[in-house]
């Protein structure tokens, strides 16, 4: 394995992450038996760095990574975000960065967690309503409590990181990024990188399709892709003729279609750190690969030749998700 540090911070972990998300939601049925497998599989390998949230189940996957951590605790960074609220049911309810849900949310997830402290928490999404000081101020104090080591955003915009960051320090950003999203290209990654500020790219394999193992949107009921623009229509068959070209060069570079994505993200700077999910063990050895995947400059700018910025079709979300991003 080889590690890499978040930004300036002193937090050091695996160059890749697990995302645990798909283990409890989004990706079809769960499988905690599996998935925990998966979980001790990755730690046996190397990996230190695993992410949830409290949303993700319904709070059920901070309890799946808890349990599977239970005897491991040592041995791991668990990264946890809240901020969004939903209902039992899967209901969104909307964001909230109020000082005194900050507080609540901690301790509702070191509660599932079975933990004392967090190492990495998150806002998930940047409540507008709340000025960001004072949401990052509360989560500071989470420091001072002991209940949180170092502190994060997601999907949060450039000003948004600057004022965070001037109220305590950020160890990390959490933006979708990939092949075919890059949209934290530009002022997002330019402020982190001066303020030294990590980057953690979730979904970094392009929700499974930058794979090459999805042909179909025939997507099962309890799959988020089913209401994913980028996976509708003829936007879904446009987006397979992306895939198609990074197949290619994958084929010419001996490794596989996820290898080569994960290593183009990998070479993107040393202070990203992508979070690849997947609940099956087999999926985790590929996506391991990459780390000895090496590309020349040469193939990384072929590959931003045959798959630039803005080259995917359709919004990542749906409408009504899009909003609360990069505030």
């Amino acid at each position: 394995m080889q590690y890499r540090r978040l930004g300036k911070s002193s937090l050091v972990v695996s160059a890749i992450g697990l995302g645990c998300m798909g283990m409890s939601q989004s990706y079809g049925t769960p499988d905690d038996q599996e998935s925990t497998a998966t979980i001790h599989h990755a730690i046996d390998h190397g990996i230190t760095m695993l992410d949830t949230a409290d949303m993700y189940g319904g709070g059920t996957n901070e309890e799946l990574v808890g349990r599977a951590v239970v005897k491991r605790r040592n041995e791991v960074i668990i990264a946890t975000k809240f901020g969004n609220m939903r209902q039992p049911d899967g209901r969104f309810l909307g964001v909230n960065g109020k000082p005194e849900y900050v507080q609540a949310a901690c301790e509702a997830s070191l509660k599932r967690l079975n933990i004392s402290t967090i190492d990495l928490f998150y806002l998930h999404r940047v409540d507008t309503s709340v000025p960001i000081e004072e949401t990052v101020g509360a989560m500071a104090r989470l420091i001072e409590q002991g209940k949180v080591r170092y502190l994060g955003l997601s999907e949060a915009g450039a000003k948004t990181i600057r004022r965070a960051h001037a109220t305590y320090p950020i160890a990390g950003l959490q933006s979708e990024y990939s092949i075919w999203t890059r949209d934290p290209e530009g002022e997002i990654f330019a402020a982190c990188r001066e303020l030294g500020i990590g980057l953690v790219p979730y979904s970094p394999l392009g929700r499974g399709i930058l794979t090459g193992q999805v042909k179909s949107a025939d997507f099962g009921p309890k799959d988020f892709r089913r209401i994913s623009p980028r996976f509708q229509g003829e936007n879904f068959h446009k987006n397979l003729e992306l895939v198609q070209r990074i197949e290619k060069i994958a084929a010419e570079k001996n490794c596989t279609p996820a290898q080569l994505a994960l290593a183009w993200v990998l070479a993107q700077g040393d202070d990203i750190v992508p979070i690849p999910g997947t609940k099956r063990r087999t999926y985790l050895d590929q996506n391991l690969g990459a780390l000895d995947v090496q590309l020349t400059a040469s193939d990384l700018k072929r590959i931003d030749e045959l798959a630039p910025r803005g080259a995917a079709v359709g919004a990542r979300y749906p409408e009504e998700y899009m909003n609360r991003l990069g505030v």
